[in-house]
């Protein structure tokens, strides 16, 4: 192999490089959290870099922060409502209420997107509202019936024992549907407010069942 021809000779190799340590692979097995659809073009996401609402913005779709989100909402909302007594005066009459709710979605935002992103699925868009809008301390839906017994006694104490109970019975709706509850036509059918007298209780006050209905909407938003 004439190998015998490097005695003698120096030692030479050819260098080799010293083997580099890779760095870990990671696979991240958290499952990424699913965009929630709100409505019809609204969508919300929380991620770990924050809470994003995606919204219409000359008319592209991107992703809003909460934060920001409800800056732009709350000056829709006092464009039309400028102060928390205006607020609720429009949002007890239902074509009022529309009408603002109209206006604040022909900006591209959703009262709805900001209650899933908030986490106040518990709460009827009006405390969602009021909170954003106003400052005002929310108060869930159960709260606000749970209260009107007390605040409104003496209201309440004013009425055939009948009649105050069918306007309990009334009150207790809205713990279930919010404001859409207290304005819907099977509203006096429900078992709850026809076993407590329905609208022959409401009659024993003399007055037009649609304004006892009103006037028990002002007062639990009152409560």
């Amino acid at each position: 192999t004439d190998a015998t021809r490097l005695f003698g000779e120096e030692f030479v190799t050819r260098l080799r490089p010293a083997p580099t340590e890779r760095p870990p692979v990671v696979v991240d097995t958290t499952t990424p959290r699913p965009v929630v659809e709100v409505e019809e073009g609204v969508s919300v996401q929380v991620t770990d870099a924050g809470r994003f609402i995606v919204a219409t913005v000359d008319g592209r779709a991107m992703p809003i922060p909460a934060e920001e989100y409800k800056q732009r909402l709350a000056a829709r909302l006092v464009e039309q409502a400028q102060t928390l007594d205006a607020f609720p005066e429009k949002w007890i009459v239902r074509g009022e209420r529309e009408k603002l709710m109209e206006y604040v979605r022909q900006g591209g935002l959703s009262p709805k997107a900001l209650r899933a992103v908030e986490e106040m699925e518990d709460y009827d868009l009006y405390d969602v509202l009021a909170d954003v809008g106003y400052g005002m301390s929310p108060h869930t839906r159960v709260e606000r019936a749970e209260s009107f017994a007390y605040k409104q006694a003496d209201w309440l104490t004013q009425m055939p024992p009948a009649t105050a109970k069918t306007v309990q019975a009334i009150a207790a709706q809205f713990a279930r549907g919010g404001t859409g509850g207290l304005e819907s036509n099977q509203l006096l059918q429900t078992p709850e407010v026809r076993n407590a007298g329905g609208l022959n209780a409401l009659k024993a006050l003399e007055r037009p069942a649609r304004e006892v209905l009103n006037e028990t909407k002002e007062r639990i938003f009152a409560a």
